[in-house]
C-alpha cells in the first residue's frame, strides 16, 4: 500500500503517516521514491492503538450502587 492509500483508508493526511513512518511507528519499505505499507503492518499498528474496551465489570458495580 502507498502513503496516499493509507491516508485515504484513514483519514488522515500523507504528512501524518510519512511522520509515523519516520519515526518508527509504522513499518514500511522504501521503494525508489515512494514508501511502501505491508497490510499486514498497517493491520498491527491499528491494532495497537486500538481503543481498550469498557470494563464492564467495572460499569456494573457502577450501575449497582
Amino acid at each position: 500500500m502507498t502513503v496516499k492509500d493509507v491516508s485515504d483508508l484513514l483519514q488522515v493526511g500523507e504528512t501524518t503517516i510519512r511522520n509515523w513512518i519516520h519515526n518508527g511507528e509504522l513499518p514500511a519499505v522504501d521503494v525508489g521514491r515512494e514508501w511502501r505499507i505491508a497490510p499486514r503492518d498497517l493491520e498491527a499498528f491499528i491494532e495497537a492503538r486500538r481503543s481498550s474496551q469498557p470494563n464492564h465489570s467495572l460499569h456494573k458495580a457502577t450501575r449497582e450502587q
